[in-house]
């Protein structure tokens, strides 16, 4: 799947972990990939189970029961220099980069092979979090081979 730029956000800022997830639920909502109830289903599913990743990523996406609220696979990326925390107080888990996705089927594993691979580096999350434009995030990851 190519990543497409319009929903590449950069330079974002989020106070709590639940406005971050809301805002890769509405790029996802405004690219027509999800109905409006796939938003609530992202914040369940934060809260059953943390989308943070480790490395300085979040991968928010909706629980299996919001599977029908997905219209086409797809994938917002977001930039946040400052960071968004997914821990607590006591265990802060800092996400620099947050990859909101939606898959119809088993699509969105295809979606989370290829992030999974490439941020396993961290580097390549300090390349993302770096980078100046859309374009150069979307390069980043195409060149992903999965």
């Amino acid at each position: 799947m190519e990543i497409q730029t319009n929903l590449i956000k950069l330079g974002q800022v989020f106070e709590t972990q639940e406005e971050a997830i809301i805002f890769c639920g509405e790029q996802l909502l405004a690219g027509g990939y999800v109905t409006a109830d796939y938003i609530p289903a992202m914040i369940e599913r934060n809260r059953e189970l943390s989308v943070y990743m480790g490395n300085f990523i979040a991968i928010p996406h909706g629980t299996d029961a919001a599977k029908k609220e997905v219209l086409k696979t797809g994938i917002t990326i977001v930039q946040v220099p400052r960071g968004v925390n997914f821990g607590d107080d006591a265990e802060p888990k800092i996400a620099t980069m947050l990859f909101g996705i939606a898959g119809v089927g088993n699509e969105h594993l295809d979606l989370i092979q290829k992030i999974s691979i490439f941020c396993a580096d961290v580097d390549n999350v300090v390349k993302l979090a770096d980078a100046q434009t859309a374009e150069e995030i979307a390069d980043l990851l195409n060149s992903v081979e999965v």
